[in-house]
């Protein structure tokens, strides 16, 4: 059974009461920062009919680049493949995204959102906060090794979009915190954490568990053969304790 999503969360999209929403809803140009000058010249002006045939084919060029990333990687991936598997010409393409990093771009957020998700039922779920704590940051870990193990390739996408775009992943970052904040804060209304300033401590606890979020970090301890899960449960438990401390 999927776990309820309790009334201050929901998939990512919206957000923990209080927090801003989920930084990237859809696949609009807007969501990466892009200008609406990236979509093809008439798409504002027509209708709407038109302009959801024109979301399908944007939804459609980052399905086959997504689908040649994890098969032979997005280094080896170029424009004229992508429109050439489509039945487009490369400056059809063009239109709809204005270079292939913008499509590594899209394909990343969809990655991030996955873990946004992962966040959010965890957040909404009815536990203590401790409990909530522990289990979101072990999934969110789990959810990137497994990225690693299972999709080098789109790891490696990850790792060159934190270096051309780190907006993208700044922006997934801030909206973790926001989700650290709110369940400290529970934590606190309920008893079971004694913290002065619970958007501190949430910025607090996003720098302890750096090591195990960071693509990088945790490429470097799988292959020096580090139990990554063990030290952080680790450090989990001295979070906690910490949390639970009175200033």
């Amino acid at each position: 059974m999927p776990e309820k999503i309790g009334p201050s969360f929901s998939p990512a999209g919206t957000c923990p009461a209080g927090a801003r929403s989920y930084p990237f809803t859809d696949d609009r140009p807007h969501e990466l920062g892009m200008s609406d000058r990236s979509l093809p010249e008439t798409s504002m002006n027509q209708p709407i009919g038109m302009r959801t045939d024109l979301d399908g084919v944007r939804a459609r060029i980052l399905e086959v680049a997504e689908e040649h990333f994890r098969r032979i990687g997005y280094q080896k991936t170029s424009m004229a493949d992508i429109a050439t598997d489509l039945g487009m010409s490369r400056a059809n393409v063009y239109r709809f995204f204005p270079s292939r990093d913008a499509i590594n771009g899209f394909i990343c957020k969809r990655i991030l959102t996955e873990a946004a998700d992962i966040a959010s039922v965890i957040a909404g779920a009815n536990d203590t906060a401790s409990e909530k704590l522990g289990r979101l940051l072990i999934a969110v870990h789990q959810h990137r090794k497994a990225t690693l193990i299972e999709q080098k390739h789109m790891h490696d996408m990850i790792v060159a979009v934190m270096q051309e775009n780190w907006a993208i992943v700044k922006a997934h970052i801030e909206w973790m915190v926001t989700v650290f904040e709110a369940i400290i804060r529970e934590g606190v209304k309920a008893g079971e954490f004694k913290v002065g300033d619970p958007a501190e401590a949430a910025r607090a606890v996003k720098t302890a568990f750096m090591p195990f979020f960071h693509p990088l970090l945790i490429e470097h301890c799988v292959q020096h053969g580090e139990d990554t899960e063990a030290s952080l449960r680790e450090q989990i438990r001295f979070i906690v304790k910490a949390l639970a401390k009175s200033d």
